[in-house]
């Protein structure tokens, strides 16, 4: 992925030098091996494991209320990009610095569990986000509302389609007063009218001085933001 411009102002996002890196397994009794000789302090064995760099050496500021469109082919680093912002990945090398609270919706349905019913999952993953019990339940009806899937929110989520599943997981994110909202390429399976309902959305968000992260194959949709 190469490096865009930084920005001076206030940065809510700063990383400096990141560069993750995966290592290639042949199989996953491999990889199980090399991690138990990790724990038992045994070193990752003698063979040298083939690695792929998804980012390098990555220099970004993001300044409060910046919106960051991304495009890029696939395997060209972008989820992995968000992920450590978000804080789920850690970089190989480098510091990521976040200041404030972010909502990411980075895999549709990421942070659901299927087997729990759509009430049960807004209230687990606004907790994860970090509302509180009381917050939670001053914003359900807001939530649930705003997804528009009323009659189903009491059904198990592996009940829901992929277009059901963007709307829940999206009024959460919009629903949690984030600082920071990072949304990677799910706006693509929603329907033209609720994608309308999220664009409309993230616009107010802007204006409210909101930092958004967006990435899309869709060019389009990156230059309207």
């Amino acid at each position: 992925m190469t490096p865009p411009p930084s920005s001076s102002a206030d940065p809510v996002i700063s990383l400096q030098g990141v560069t993750k890196t995966y290592a290639i397994w042949d199989d996953p009794s491999a990889r199980l091996g090399s991690l138990l000789r990790r724990m038992l302090g045994l070193g990752a064995g003698k063979k040298e494991q083939p690695r792929f760099t998804a980012v390098h050496l990555l220099n970004l500021e993001i300044a409060r209320g910046e919106c960051l469109g991304i495009i890029g082919r696939n395997g060209a680093g972008k989820s992995t990009l968000l992920q450590m912002i978000a804080g789920t990945l850690q970089p190989t090398t480098g510091t990521v610095k976040v200041r404030g609270r972010v909502a990411a919706l980075l895999e549709l349905g990421s942070g659901f569990n299927p087997d729990f019913t759509g009430r049960e999952n807004i209230q687990l993953n606004a907790a994860i986000l970090g509302l509180s019990k009381t917050e939670i339940a001053a914003k359900f009806a807001s939530i649930v509302a705003y997804s528009g899937i009323e009659e189903f929110i009491d059904r198990p989520v592996r009940t829901y389609s992929s277009g059901m599943t963007l709307r829940l997981a999206f009024a959460v994110c919009v629903h949690v007063d984030a600082d920071i909202l990072i949304i990677d390429e799910a706006l693509a399976v929603g329907d033209a009218r609720f994608q309308f309902k999220c664009h409309a959305t993230l616009d107010q968000l802007q204006k409210e001085g909101r930092t958004i992260i967006f990435v899309s194959h869709d060019t389009n949709s990156v230059k309207r933001m």
